[in-house]
């Protein structure tokens, strides 16, 4: 590999608190180093159209309490084409940027992978979504603040669930992972959690509640992850609830997009720097293809490939502590 001179950063896919302060430590990294930085709009359709951005030490300034991105996120269709990825390479090529850069989560990682085996072009990803779900990393950018703005949203909804002696459904995001609603169900104390690992069964789910109701719980709150097992979508486990249990009043709430925003978390500001400046030196030293994780609270490298073949796993025993606290 040819001494890197230039090198550009970018995210991809959706986007999470943490992703300006990981772009922040990247440009103040090479600037450190003495090696120019070159900001990509729009993710990988900002390459293919050529929308790029000198950055300095002083660019960005004022960002690492910003959530969401200021280089913007876009997915690109395009990007998935051949024909796409040579005029992002032509691009990448004129502006003589050396190595890239990718902030994002599986999508993002699959596109630099196939980029980097087409044209040998030196990647290295920063994992940034707030699912928690790559593997390599005890924790994804974004993930320890959407965690808090759950609990504070669940703490919220509490209050009027037990002023009003209600049941509330709250779904959070996690399509394919149960971290949030596990961890935050934990968190916030609540009496039942569905998520994606786990099939709960909407049998034992009405148990549950019924014990609730018997040991003198006049409200009660269920964390519903998106991609719950029992195929059922929130309205229609309320509906299943209000057919079986029609003593509860039953209230849905879906937490939606502001699980994404916010200023990052003070955990998410230092695990963006500290993934920042790794992933500037880990190119430095002429290493490519790998994603800059957190495990065993150390910063450590891991395969692209294995990042997005092998699959994040749930804590076994926060679901067994889980179980306990619902008594």
């Amino acid at each position: 590999m040819e001494k890197i001179k230039r090198i550009g950063v970018m995210t991809s896919g959706g986007d999470s608190p943490g992703m300006n302060a990981a772009i922040r430590a990247v440009v103040r990294t090479c600037s450190y180093h003495e090696i120019e930085c070159v900001g990509i709009y729009h993710g990988y359709q900002g390459m293919i159209s050529g929308d790029f951005i000198e950055l300095n030490a002083r660019s960005v300034k004022g960002i690492i309490n910003k959530g969401g991105t200021f280089l913007k996120s876009a997915r690109s269709k395009e990007f998935m084409t051949k024909e796409g990825r040579q005029k992002a390479y032509n691009n990448l090529i004129a502006a003589n940027i050396d190595a890239l850069i990718t902030i994002g989560g599986d999508g993002t990682f699959t596109g630099a992978i196939i980029f980097n085996k087409e044209f040998n072009f030196p990647v290295i990803g920063i994992p940034g979504t707030i699912d928690n779900d790559i593997a390599g990393t005890s924790h994804t950018l974004g993930y320890d603040t959407a965690l808090n703005t759950v609990v504070d949203a669940i703490d919220k909804i509490r209050d009027t669930a037990s002023s009003h002696d209600r049941l509330f459904f709250i779904e959070v995001m996690g399509r394919d992972a149960g971290h949030i609603a596990l961890n935050a169900g934990v968190g916030a104390g609540a009496e039942e959690i569905l998520i994606p690992e786990e099939n709960l069964g909407l049998e034992r789910l009405v148990e549950s509640l019924n014990r609730s109701k018997q040991s003198g719980k006049a409200s009660s709150i269920v964390i519903v992850a998106e991609g719950d097992k029992s195929g059922k979508n929130v309205f229609e486990l309320k509906d299943y609830v209000e057919e079986h249990m029609p003593e509860y009043d039953v209230r849905v709430s879906v937490l939606g997009h502001l699980q994404r925003g916010g200023s990052p978390s003070c955990f998410d500001r230092v695990l963006a720097s500290r993934m920042g400046v790794k992933a500037v030196e880990t190119l430095l030293e002429g290493k490519s293809n790998y994603m800059v994780g957190l495990l065993n609270d150390q910063i450590a490298l891991t395969p692209l490939e294995q990042a997005i073949k092998g699959q994040s796993k749930i804590d076994k025993e926060l679901i067994r502590v889980s179980d306990i606290m619902s008594v």
